[in-house]
């Protein structure tokens, strides 16, 4: 409740905002990063553990506990049980996911917000690939799990990185502003060798000051399913997979919620779907 008062105060009023023009700024964002990574913010674990009840049964805890509350919030996990073996298609995070058609205008909707794709990746060339492909939008919550992995193997590319201000991403906020349009965001294209030409973005979102991808933003070479791709500092995030037309069967129901703005929980490593067959000729 706290929280949503906060959000309504930054966004619908006029001194709310004027200090979210303050608070959105990069700076403001490393210097929230200072303190997170700091011995000082461990008092903040145990609270944000009750509060979000986060379980650790299945988190590698280093010795001597976590060095700061940062520390804490990038946790590894236990990759016990992820089978990739049959070569599927799998969630890259844990978090929340709804999945939509990319149209012939190249424009799909994020969370009650339309955007256009040409400019959400800042290249409209590319954009066209993707028309009548799929779009699978993966949100993370502050007690999700902030690593994530790549969803397919394959050659990287091409790498981008796009600065910009740095709001969140609840609802609230997108109801005011077209945010992904603000944020910081980084993606790959990968030439997979099962779907095809694909895009894995991820989108920073309020003192989510560092998009932290393994070997840098400007990463070339090649990538496995289930490779750790990077993670997140503190906040909530987002994370937009791409992929072309027919290359891709979605399975376990996420076909029926297809366009329906329906946003389920998923977790790292579950299987959505696999490579589409070819129509019989």
């Amino acid at each position: 409740m706290k929280e949503t008062l906060a959000l309504d105060f930054l966004y619908r009023t006029v001194p709310g905002r004027a200090l979210l023009k303050i608070v959105a700024q990069p700076w403001v964002s490393r210097l929230a990063g200072v303190f997170l990574s700091s011995g000082a913010s461990r008092r903040l674990i145990p609270w944000y553990r009750k509060k979000y009840g986060i379980v650790m049964d299945d988190i590698e805890i280093p010795p001597g506990g976590f060095a700061s509350f940062n520390d804490f919030f990038t946790r590894k996990r236990k990759r016990n049980g992820w089978d990739l073996s049959d070569g599927g298609l799998n969630s890259p995070c844990d978090g929340w996911l709804t999945v939509a058609d990319i149209t012939k205008d190249t424009v799909f909707r994020i969370k009650h917000t339309d955007y256009a794709l040409g400019v959400l990746l800042q290249d409209r060339a590319l954009a066209e690939h993707f028309c009548g492909g799929v779009a699978l939008i993966f949100r993370l919550t502050p007690q999700d799990y902030h690593r994530y992995c790549y969803m397919a193997d394959g050659r990287i590319v091409s790498s981008v990185c796009i600065p910009g201000q740095l709001h969140c991403v609840r609802p609230v906020a997108l109801e005011e502003m077209p945010v992904f349009l603000c944020n910081s965001r980084e993606y790959q294209v990968l030439l997979t060798e099962r779907f095809g030409r694909m895009v894995q973005m991820e989108v920073g979102a309020l003192l989510v000051g560092r998009i932290e991808n393994e070997s840098g933003p400007l990463r070339r070479g090649s990538a496995r399913a289930g490779e750790e791709k990077g993670h997140f500092a503190f906040g909530g995030s987002t994370i937009v997979c791409l992929f072309e037309k027919d290359t891709i069967a979605l399975e376990g129901g996420w076909e029926e919620k297809r366009n329906t703005q329906t946003e389920s929980r998923v977790r790292l490593g579950m299987r959505l779907g696999t490579q589409k067959e070819p129509p019989d000729r």
